[in-house]
This record gives structure tokens, sequence and C-alpha cells, in this order.
């Protein structure tokens, strides 16, 4: 059995243009998903239903095939023999052949081409775009904006409920600890959204430029105001919030550096000398001539990470040092250990 779209709505048969409306506004506004984030999967299926059934009744050539055929029909599943004078436009003789039909993809009111839902996002911005109310606590959505790293898609994102007009969308800008230690910069293209007065989405392209600075955080924020979508509300801020990329060897703690040292027995009895390369390309020398104790830590002050708010400060390199024991030694070995370290 299809889809009572009628149910879905909570309206009768006989509901006209303005009942479906109220009745689409109303539950459209209750089950968005971005009202429930502890059940948005439930949520969204029935976002999707009600964006759907709207759709369908909203249209008079939509719902009169509906009306005749219920949803199989809108979708291919017409029964033999199922044709008549029901279609609208003259369509009446398609019985048996399970003809399928879809909605064009410009929503309430599109032409018809065949059984294809626009996407409910799509139907809701028109609805209440444009200065309509009942939107109240909550904010434009940047579902279809998208951020791309020259080098790289940077993906779809969804922004999240709020009470501020324009709201906000963040996404995260990834860079590795090289280019947080030297500073970069990022380009990244933006595809925004507009919707127009008479309910019309135009879209266009700009890049914009991140130039991180030397020493910068993770969290550093860096904000771009109202250059994000704007679907009736106000145009919302793209906000970057600067991400660090895990490193081979180092691992970051503010702004010192860290990276483990493996040495072999004999090195951490005897001394070492070991090469480093550091973040700025240069490579120093690591080395110590007494005993090392598995576990045992190093600060070299001024080899870590750059201070963003001091042009000339850096943080420590610290080392810290792993043992690597010989899995086996012959009686000779052990003969000559046992020697050196009894005298």
């Amino acid at each position: 059995m299809g889809k009572d779209y009628y149910a879905i709505l909570g309206v009768s048969k006989t509901a006209s243009e303005d009942e479906l409306k109220k009745a689409y506004r109303k539950l459209a506004l209750k089950w968005h998903p971005d009202r429930h984030a502890d059940d948005k999967q439930d949520a969204e299926v029935k976002f999707k239903n009600i964006s759907e059934a709207y759709e369908v009744l909203s249209d008079k050539q939509k719902r009169q095939i509906y009306d005749t055929y219920g949803e199989e029909g809108l979708k291919g599943g017409v029964p033999p023999g199922g044709g008549g004078s029901g279609f609208p436009g003259g369509m009446g003789n398609m019985g048996g052949g399970g003809t399928t039909f879809s909605f064009s993809s410009s929503g309430p009111g599109g032409g018809f081409a065949g059984f294809n839902p626009s996407n409910p996002e799509d139907i809701f911005a028109q609805l209440f775009g444009g200065g309509l109310g009942g939107l109240s606590g909550l904010g434009g959505r940047a579902r279809n904006s998208q951020f791309m790293d020259t080098d790289s898609d940077m993906g779809n994102h969804h922004g999240g409920m709020s009470s501020r007009r324009p709201n906000e969308v963040t996404r995260p800008l990834a860079c590795t600890l090289e280019e947080i230690y030297n500073g970069c910069t990022k380009k990244l293209k933006v595809t925004r959204r507009v919707l127009g007065q008479a309910g019309a989405v135009s879209t266009s392209e700009k890049v914009l430029q991140v130039d991180v600075k030397p020493g910068w955080k993770a969290g550093t924020k860096i904000r771009f105001q109202k250059e994000g979508d704007d679907m009736g509300h106000g145009a919302q801020d793209i906000v970057f919030v600067l991400e660090e990329k895990p490193h081979p060897l180092f691992k970051r703690d503010g702004d010192d550096l860290k990276v483990d040292m493996t040495l072999t027995l004999e090195e951490a009895l005897c001394g070492f000398k070991k090469p480093v390369q550091l973040l700025s390309g240069k490579t120093i020398q690591v080395s110590n001539t007494s005993v090392v104790k598995p576990g045992q830590i190093s600060r070299m002050a001024g080899y870590g990470m750059r201070v963003s708010r001091q042009p000339n400060g850096y943080g420590a390199l610290v080392i810290t040092y792993k043992i690597q024991f010989p899995t086996s030694l012959t009686p000779s070995q052990k003969e000559k250990i046992h020697e050196a370290l009894t005298q």
C-alpha cells in the first residue's frame, strides 16, 4: 500500500491550497531535523514524507494523478487496464504499460516530468524564505554551500540551529605542522546560494583566502562575514576552524614539539649522536655522552613550535628516549657485559 499523503499532512481530501500550506508549515517546523538532535534519523524520515506529500498535493496535476492511481501510479505502478480519462492532459490511454513519472526539481508547483521528489530543504526554503514568518529559533541552513581546497573537495556541510541572524557555518581547515610552523596561504572556492524574492535560487562562486599565521593553534577561527548562503534569513558567516594534521614524527603540545627517539642499549649506555630534521627544514644533531634511562626526557629550548604572538619566540623540542634492548645475547657477550658492569 502506498503512502497516504492526506493522512501525512493531517488534511481532508478536499483540502484547499491554503489548508495544505498551513498544514505543511506547521509540520515542517515541528519535524525539521535541526530540532531533533536526539532522534534526527526519525525526524528526517518524517520531514521528507511531509515535504513529499505537500509537493504532490499542492500541484493540481500531480494531485489528480495521485487521487486516481495513488503513490504507485506516480511511481509507474498503474495497474493493467488502469489507464483512462482520469489522467490529466489527454494521457488517459496509458493502461498496462507502467509508465514512470517524477516531479521536477523546482519544488512545489513545478512541471510534471516523472516521479522524483524535490529535496525537502528546497521546499522548506521556498515556503519560509523571502521574509515569511514562523521561523523563530530556526536559522538558515548551509546544506549546499561547498568549500573546496585548491587540491581537494572539502565536501558538503550542515549548519546547526541558531536564533542569531545571520547565523554561521563552520568548516575545518586542516593544515600540516610544517604549514602552521612556517605560515601558509590557503585559497578556498565557495559556492553560495541566494534565495530571490520570487523564490528562485541563484548561485555564485568566490575564492576566499586564508592567511595562516606561523604558530597558530588548533581551534583558531577565521571568520568571513556574510559570505555564506542567504536563504531569506540573512547571509551566513563562514567560519574556518584550524585543525592540525597528524605528523609522522612530531606531536604538538602547546608551543612545544614532542618526539620519541629510539636508542640501542649500546647508545643508551655509551653515548650517541643522532640527527633530527625540524619543521623549518633545518637539521640539528642531538647527542648525549652520559647513560640514558628508558623514558628519560630532554628539553631543547628554542627548537619547538613558533609562538604566534612572539615573532622571535619558539617553544621547546621535548625528546623522550626509548631504549631498544637486544632480543638475545651469546654467552661471550654476557660474559663481557658482566665483566664491564662488575668492575
